[in-house]
Protein backbone atom coordinates (compact mmCIF):
# COMPACT_ATOMS: atom_id res chain seq x y z
CA UNK A 1 0.00 0.00 0.00
CA UNK A 2 2.81 2.41 0.90
CA UNK A 3 4.58 1.61 -2.38
CA UNK A 4 1.44 2.34 -4.36
CA UNK A 5 1.02 5.68 -2.56
CA UNK A 6 4.68 6.58 -3.19
CA UNK A 7 4.35 5.70 -6.89
CA UNK A 8 1.18 7.82 -7.18
CA UNK A 9 2.91 10.73 -5.43
CA UNK A 10 5.93 10.41 -7.75
CA UNK A 11 3.64 10.36 -10.82
CA UNK A 12 1.79 13.41 -9.50
CA UNK A 13 5.09 15.21 -8.88
CA UNK A 14 6.25 14.36 -12.41
CA UNK A 15 3.04 15.79 -13.85
CA UNK A 16 3.90 19.17 -12.36
CA UNK A 17 7.42 19.39 -13.77
CA UNK A 18 7.83 22.18 -16.30
CA UNK A 19 9.65 19.95 -18.76
CA UNK A 20 6.68 17.57 -18.84
CA UNK A 21 4.16 20.26 -19.80
CA UNK A 22 2.90 20.15 -23.39
CA UNK A 23 1.51 23.66 -22.99
CA UNK A 24 4.98 24.96 -22.07
CA UNK A 25 6.55 23.22 -25.08
CA UNK A 26 3.98 24.95 -27.31
CA UNK A 27 4.36 28.29 -25.50
CA UNK A 28 8.16 28.27 -25.74
CA UNK A 29 7.99 27.13 -29.38
CA UNK A 30 5.71 30.09 -30.11
CA UNK A 31 8.37 32.39 -28.62
CA UNK A 32 11.03 30.76 -30.80
CA UNK A 33 8.80 31.28 -33.84
CA UNK A 34 8.38 34.94 -32.91
CA UNK A 35 12.16 35.41 -32.70
CA UNK A 36 12.53 34.01 -36.23
CA UNK A 37 9.53 35.90 -37.63
CA UNK A 38 10.39 39.31 -36.14
CA UNK A 39 13.25 40.32 -38.46
CA UNK A 40 11.37 38.91 -41.47
CA UNK A 41 8.23 40.87 -40.64
CA UNK A 42 10.18 44.00 -39.68
CA UNK A 43 11.29 44.13 -43.33
CA UNK A 44 7.61 44.14 -44.30
CA UNK A 45 6.69 46.72 -41.64
CA UNK A 46 4.30 44.27 -39.98
CA UNK A 47 3.82 42.74 -36.57
CA UNK A 48 2.92 39.06 -36.41
CA UNK A 49 -0.82 39.70 -35.78
CA UNK A 50 -0.84 42.18 -38.69
CA UNK A 51 0.86 39.56 -40.87
CA UNK A 52 -1.93 37.11 -40.01
CA UNK A 53 -4.56 39.66 -41.08
CA UNK A 54 -2.71 40.23 -44.33
CA UNK A 55 -2.52 36.46 -44.95
CA UNK A 56 -6.31 36.27 -44.63
CA UNK A 57 -6.74 39.17 -47.06
CA UNK A 58 -4.21 37.81 -49.55
CA UNK A 59 -6.32 34.64 -49.64
CA UNK A 60 -9.61 36.48 -50.05
CA UNK A 61 -9.97 40.23 -50.36
CA UNK A 62 -13.02 42.28 -49.39
CA UNK A 63 -14.12 40.28 -46.36
CA UNK A 64 -16.17 41.34 -43.34
CA UNK A 65 -14.32 42.03 -40.09
CA UNK A 66 -16.29 39.19 -38.53
CA UNK A 67 -14.84 36.68 -41.02
CA UNK A 68 -11.28 37.80 -40.27
CA UNK A 69 -11.95 37.48 -36.54
CA UNK A 70 -13.31 33.96 -36.97
CA UNK A 71 -10.33 32.85 -39.07
CA UNK A 72 -7.83 34.26 -36.57
CA UNK A 73 -9.76 33.44 -33.37
CA UNK A 74 -9.76 37.14 -32.43
CA UNK A 75 -12.60 39.24 -31.06
CA UNK A 76 -13.47 42.60 -32.55
CA UNK A 77 -11.92 44.44 -29.58
CA UNK A 78 -8.53 42.98 -30.48
CA UNK A 79 -9.00 43.07 -34.24
CA UNK A 80 -10.27 46.65 -34.67
CA UNK A 81 -7.07 48.40 -33.44
CA UNK A 82 -5.01 46.06 -35.65
CA UNK A 83 -7.11 46.95 -38.68
CA UNK A 84 -6.89 50.67 -37.88
CA UNK A 85 -3.07 50.47 -37.79
CA UNK A 86 -2.99 48.59 -41.11
CA UNK A 87 -5.33 51.20 -42.58
CA UNK A 88 -3.08 54.02 -41.28
CA UNK A 89 -0.17 52.24 -43.03
CA UNK A 90 -2.23 52.36 -46.27
CA UNK A 91 -2.31 48.55 -46.58
CA UNK A 92 -6.08 48.16 -46.33
CA UNK A 93 -9.30 50.13 -46.23
CA UNK A 94 -12.40 49.69 -44.13
CA UNK A 95 -15.77 50.42 -45.72
CA UNK A 96 -19.38 49.86 -44.70
CA UNK A 97 -21.25 47.21 -46.66
CA UNK A 98 -23.86 48.64 -49.05
CA UNK A 99 -26.18 45.71 -48.22
CA UNK A 100 -25.76 45.90 -44.43
CA UNK A 101 -24.50 49.15 -42.89
CA UNK A 102 -23.59 47.29 -39.68
CA UNK A 103 -21.01 45.22 -41.53
CA UNK A 104 -17.50 46.58 -42.14
CA UNK A 105 -15.67 45.16 -45.15
CA UNK A 106 -11.88 45.00 -45.26
CA UNK A 107 -10.13 45.36 -48.62
CA UNK A 108 -6.49 45.54 -49.61
CA UNK A 109 -5.10 48.71 -51.11
CA UNK A 110 -2.66 48.50 -54.02
CA UNK A 111 0.14 48.82 -51.42
CA UNK A 112 -1.33 45.92 -49.46
CA UNK A 113 -1.53 43.81 -52.60
CA UNK A 114 2.05 44.69 -53.56
CA UNK A 115 3.32 43.69 -50.11
CA UNK A 116 2.27 40.11 -50.90
CA UNK A 117 5.24 39.74 -53.27
CA UNK A 118 7.72 40.69 -50.55
CA UNK A 119 5.97 38.35 -48.10
CA UNK A 120 6.55 35.33 -50.34
CA UNK A 121 10.03 35.01 -48.80
CA UNK A 122 8.67 34.55 -45.26
CA UNK A 123 7.38 30.94 -45.46
CA UNK A 124 10.60 29.82 -47.16
CA UNK A 125 12.69 31.43 -44.42
CA UNK A 126 10.59 29.74 -41.72
CA UNK A 127 10.95 26.38 -43.47
CA UNK A 128 14.72 26.83 -43.62
CA UNK A 129 14.96 27.93 -39.98
CA UNK A 130 12.95 24.92 -38.81
CA UNK A 131 15.35 22.44 -40.45
CA UNK A 132 12.27 20.28 -41.08
CA UNK A 133 10.89 18.95 -44.31
CA UNK A 134 7.66 20.38 -45.68
CA UNK A 135 6.01 17.04 -44.84
CA UNK A 136 7.20 17.14 -41.23
CA UNK A 137 5.93 20.68 -40.74
CA UNK A 138 2.61 19.82 -42.39
CA UNK A 139 2.14 16.79 -40.11
CA UNK A 140 2.94 18.88 -37.00
CA UNK A 141 0.55 21.60 -38.12
CA UNK A 142 -2.24 19.09 -38.65
CA UNK A 143 -1.68 17.55 -35.22
CA UNK A 144 -1.70 20.99 -33.59
CA UNK A 145 -4.92 21.93 -35.38
CA UNK A 146 -6.55 18.73 -34.14
CA UNK A 147 -5.35 19.48 -30.59
CA UNK A 148 -6.55 23.10 -30.82
CA UNK A 149 -9.99 22.01 -32.02
CA UNK A 150 -10.30 19.43 -29.23
CA UNK A 151 -9.26 21.98 -26.60
CA UNK A 152 -11.69 24.56 -27.99
CA UNK A 153 -14.48 21.98 -27.88
CA UNK A 154 -13.58 21.08 -24.29
CA UNK A 155 -13.47 24.75 -23.29
CA UNK A 156 -16.90 25.40 -24.81
CA UNK A 157 -18.31 22.19 -23.32
CA UNK A 158 -16.84 22.96 -19.91
CA UNK A 159 -18.44 26.38 -19.56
Amino acid sequence: MARKHAAEKQAADMSLQLGNQLCFAIYSTAHAFNRVYKPLLDRLGLTYPQYLVMLVLWERDGVPVKDIGERLFLDSGTLTPLLKRLEAAHLLRRTRSAEDERQVLISLTSQGQALREKALAVPQAILAASACSLGELSAMKNELITLRDRLNAAAVGGQ
